[in-house]
């Protein structure tokens, strides 16, 4: 019937050893120690390992780590709390529900927190973050030269009003929502539907009306662009699947066809869901081009119910963990899933939501991967997760809400330089992780910087990256750089990996060579603006490239430079330019 971990959790020291047994009951009501027969895996492998016989060996690194401990089909966790045991007193002061688990956390293991980055690191990074664009060399004056307590707060408040905010977040939703185009098909519900997410976006519909809307979505993708959804997500396996990991953060693939090896769910969980999609009917709409993907969605009255192919057995809706729904069979059984879903008492709405969004900023997950939400995946943080997932849900789902709280933190705000105590810290957010700009982040940046553009096949000149409606006319920097396709819910599907291709385009790829230097471009302006001092326009340089000053031996090497380059000084500008983007400080968040 299940297994329990004896002792549950404990505080360990590093490079210590702690046995735990594992004791299972039986339906009869017996016990039995099963210790030699459990397997043991750590959710953590740099910070715990176990041996065959569960005899748990923490390593090197500080926080908190699950063992994971199966058997039969049931599992259990064992979870270590590693403590650095350091000096925390100068915490900085908490500003709201993140820092105060956060730091709080941080308290528990003795870990001590890097210091508040500075204004122009701050600006750079809530930028990026927030819009997915470098602020521009003005913006970088205004802020530098602005000395009120409050303007960091006013700066997300204005990020978030803006379009821009709307393009970096409807570029997010649009790719795990599979929204795309095939072999160069005219599909006019691609366009729609991203312009659809793009409005619910901008207009900060709540998240709980906006997961309902596409859930339920009903009619002509022409008419109603979130039935589009349901263009690639076809079948009721789909259906289920992408459900579940995109908006429940649980992958529950595995249950398909047996018991899920890590999580409680079974068979019976995985079709009692499959039932709230089971009257989903669909009629192709052909158009001018023969296109025959958009298709109109409907309610196919009827019985939902689902069987489950091995036992046979018809199973009503049923949510994950709930009582299973009497629907009438004239009524969209998919209505009583989003009541589920999105009720506030629901265990996995909110928190998949918030788990997701804190990665966006974090680079990491309270729970890691962000979509892998389960028992023996615990979070790094729970008081952390639980905390912000309450503060969202009292916020009426407000996801600006949920951004504004996570920018105005001081956890967000930390450096990104480790101090002499949390280097290795990897989990508990005692600094900003810095993480390499995503495809689209990059080659907008490096437009911004070069003051050029890309003609993007089909679309009004000026787009952006960032604003384009799929990866269908993407070009060679932005497949390279790990653009996504679109054919999973998974955001894994984004590829943040260095590669030589990357650095070979960025140092030598004839597309970066040539709009540096085209006519028109930033360097050939700065060259030719002789009524401004040299080392004026290095500095906007600087501005645009970092969103700081540089510094005083930085200065002087590029004024040195410039000097060698009299006779050709658009040559000089172009080389300085060239050299700073190819540089950690632009290519990455920090």
């Amino acid at each position: 019937a299940s297994i329990q971990c004896l002792p549950e959790s404990r505080t360990l020291l590093r490079n210590t050893q702690q046995q735990i047994a594992v004791i299972a009951t039986y339906t009869d009501g017996t016990t039995e120690d099963v210790t030699r027969m459990a397997l043991f895996e750590p959710n953590e492998a740099e910070m715990a390992e176990s041996s065959v016989t569960g005899l748990v060996s923490t390593l090197d690194l500080t926080g908190e780590v699950a063992i994971m401990a199966r058997y039969q089909g049931q599992v259990s966790t064992f979870r270590a709390t590693i403590p650095l045991g350091a000096d925390t007193s100068r915490l900085p002061e908490p500003t709201n529900v993140v820092d105060q688990a956060v730091f709080g956390k941080l308290r528990l293991l003795g870990i001590p927190a890097s210091d508040v980055c500075d204004d122009a690191t701050f600006l750079r990074r809530v930028s990026l973050d927030i819009t997915g664009l470098l602020p521009n060399e003005q913006q970088v004056r205004e802020f530098l030269a602005d000395t009120g307590a409050d303007k960091r707060d006013r700066l997300v408040d204005q990020l978030l009003d803006s379009t821009a905010y709307a393009d970096h977040f409807a570029n997010k939703w649009n790719f795990v929502l599979r929204n795309r185009r095939e072999n160069g098909e005219d599909a006019p519900g691609t366009m729609l539907f991203h312009q659809w997410i793009w409005d619910r976006i901008y207009d900060n519909t709540a998240y709980d009306q906006f997961v309902r809307q596409i859930v339920t979505a009903s009619g002509d993708p022409q008419i109603n662009p979130a039935v589009t959804w349901y263009r690639d997500v076809d079948t009721v396996e789909e259906q289920v699947e992408d459900t579940a990991q995109l908006f429940l953060g649980l992958r529950i693939q595995c249950a398909r066809c047996h018991h899920h090896p890590f999580e409680k769910w079974s068979q019976d969980d995985y079709y009692g869901m499959a039932a709230f999609y089971s009257r989903v009917g669909k009629k192709a709409i052909p158009n001018a081009s023969g296109n025959m993907r958009d298709r109109r969605v409907f309610h196919n009255e009827g019985a939902a119910t689902a069987a489950n192919p091995r036992s046979g057995k018809g199973l009503k809706p049923t949510g994950l963990g709930s009582p299973p729904y009497d629907v009438p069979a004239d009524q969209d059984p998919r209505v009583r899933l989003a009541d589920w879903m999105t009720d506030p008492q629901n265990p996995f709405f909110a928190k998949s939501v918030v788990n997701r969004y804190w990665k966006h900023f974090f680079s990491r997950g309270i729970v890691e991967p962000e979509d892998d939400m389960r028992a023996t995946n615990p979070p790094s943080n729970p008081e952390l997760l639980d905390g912000l997932s309450q503060h969202f849900i009292k916020s009426g789902f407000d996801l600006k809400e949920l951004v504004r709280t996570i920018c105005r933190s001081k956890t967000y705000q930390l450096s990104a330089l480790p101090n002499e105590h949390n280097a290795s810290d990897k989990q508990n957010f005692s600094r900003y992780y810095p993480r390499r700009l995503s495809a689209e982040v990059l080659y907008d940046a490096f437009h911004q910087v070069t003051e050029t553009s890309e003609n993007f096949g089909g679309m009004p000149a000026g787009t952006r990256a960032m604003q384009l409606a799929d990866s269908s006319n993407a070009t060679y920097f932005l497949q390279v750089f790990g653009q996504p396709k679109g054919d999973t819910a998974c955001e894994c599907e984004r590829s943040a990996d260095a590669n030589l291709a990357q650095s070979l385009h960025l140092l030598n790829g004839r597309e970066i060579q040539d709009k540096i230097a085209r006519d028109g471009a930033r360097t050939a302006k700065l060259a030719t603006d002789s009524a401004r001092a040299v080392e004026e326009r290095i500095r906007e340089i600087y501005r645009w490239v970092f969103a700081r000053e540089p510094a005083a031996d930085e200065l002087e090497v590029a004024v040195s430079y410039l000097k060698r380059h009299e006779e050709n000084p658009r040559r000089g500008f172009e080389d300085i330019v060239w050299a700073l983007i190819n540089t950690k400080e632009f290519q990455f968040n920090h």
